[in-house]
Formats: structure tokens, C-alpha cells, sequence
């Protein structure tokens, strides 16, 4: 393997980390506190309210029942505006956290849904307002559920940068597509399949051992 590939492949690497954790990042800005408000507003939530629990339902229902290649094209005029262009890996940011966003909020609503009902009865009884049962109870209740969802977020956004391959959304996804698939050479399709799941497997790994060590700190 000659340097030039090697650089190329340590540049798709590199690519393909900035799209999945950026995408994450802005990912949870969004989906974090929708996931929060679905928790609540469920009928069995602190603060019920069966309207806005069924409107945010079913966004998050019909955003992530849109195939992720499919998202790509639909928002090709929103990624042109925030972005500039339609293309390469800041581009596919954009479809990326718009995906991103209503899976997260379904980890996030899991996740603050295992949270035992009696300590949130218990803070209720001493008079916690809303504001308090959701920071010092559930997401503080449901740390090492969330960290777990974490994990497996950045797994679902990494399968999704690589399909941004497809059109031109850059990182080792486009790679293995113009010279594994357009070119026939599939050593270079074998290599960026076999870094995909080493990056996969590295990002859990660290998530599951910051979420265990968290774990312990409540034993």
C-alpha cells in the first residue's frame, strides 16, 4: 500500500470521526431535551399533557422512519443554505443531526424511563419543582443508561457517514464507493470496512468504560 492511499485513508479516517461526533454533538442538543419532554408529557410523566406528547411522537416517529439515503436528498436545499453546498463532510453534518436527533430521543426517553418511579415520587413528596426532578433525578438517576445510549448512537451515526458515500458525503464511506465499488479494487474496500469496525468498536469500548466506572461511583 503506497502512501498516497495511505494518506487518503488516514484523511477518510479522520473525515469520517469530525461528521460522526460533531453530528452527536448537535445530535443531543436536539434530541436530549426532546427525549426530556416526551419522558414528561407521557401519560404516565410528571407533567402529562397527551398534545404535545402526541405531536412530538409522531416527528420523531416519521423522521426516523425516512431512510437515511432518502433524508440525504430531502434536505439537499437546507444542507445548501446552512452549508454552502451539498457535498463532502461538513455537508452531510446536516442530514447527519437530522437523523441523529429523533433516534437520540428515543435513547433518551428509554433510558429516563427505568428511572425507579419511587425516587421520583419521593422528590415530588418533598416538593421538587419539575426543573429539579429532571436534572437531580432523571438524567442523574439515568446517567449509565444515557452513556450506554451514547455509545450506541455514535455506532448508528458512524453506519450513516458511510452511507453518505454514496453521494459524495466524503469520509471512508465515499472512499470505499469511488475505489472499492466505481474501481473494482477491493483491497481498498476490505481496508475501509475493516477501519469502520475498528472505530465502531473503539467508540463503545470507551463509552462502556466511562459508563461502567460511573456505575460504580453509585455503588
Amino acid at each position: 500500500m503506497d502512501s498516497t492511499l495511505v494518506i487518503m485513508l488516514l484523511e477518510g479516517t479522520r473525515d469520517t470521526l469530525y461528521m460522526t461526533l460533531v453530528a452527536t454533538l448537535f445530535g443531543y442538543v436536539i434530541g436530549l431535551p426532546l427525549g426530556v419532554i416526551l419522558t414528561i408529557t407521557d401519560v404516565d410523566g410528571i407533567t402529562p399533557n397527551a398534545v404535545i406528547y402526541k405531536i412530538l411522537d409522531v416527528i420523531v416517529n416519521l423522521l426516523r422512519s425516512i431512510t437515511f439515503l432518502i433524508l440525504l436528498i430531502l434536505v439537499i436545499p437546507l444542507t445548501r443554505f446552512l452549508v454552502g453546498k451539498s457535498y463532502g463532510s461538513t455537508a452531510t453534518i446536516v442530514p447527519l443531526v437530522i437523523a441523529a436527533a429523533p433516534f437520540i430521543a428515543r435513547v433518551v426517553e428509554s433510558s429516563l424511563k427505568e428511572v425507579d418511579k419511587g425516587v421520583i415520587e419521593a422528590a415530588t413528596s418533598m416538593g421538587a419543582g419539575t426543573w429539579t426532578i429532571i436534572t437531580k433525578v432523571l438524567l442523574a438517576e439515568a446517567k449509565t443508561s444515557l452513556l450506554v445510549g451514547v455509545t450506541i448512537v455514535l455506532g448508528t451515526i458512524l453506519g450513516y457517514s458511510a452511507m453518505a458515500g454514496a453521494v459524495g458525503g466524503g469520509g471512508l464511506g465515499d472512499i470505499a464507493i469511488r475505489y472499492g465499488y466505481y474501481r473494482y479494487q477491493t483491497d481498498i474496500m476490505v481496508v475501509t470496512i475493516v477501519i469502520l469496525v475498528i472505530l465502531v468498536q473503539v467508540l463503545q469500548g470507551i463509552g462502556m468504560m466511562i459508563s461502567k466506572k460511573l456505575d460504580h461511583r453509585r455503588v
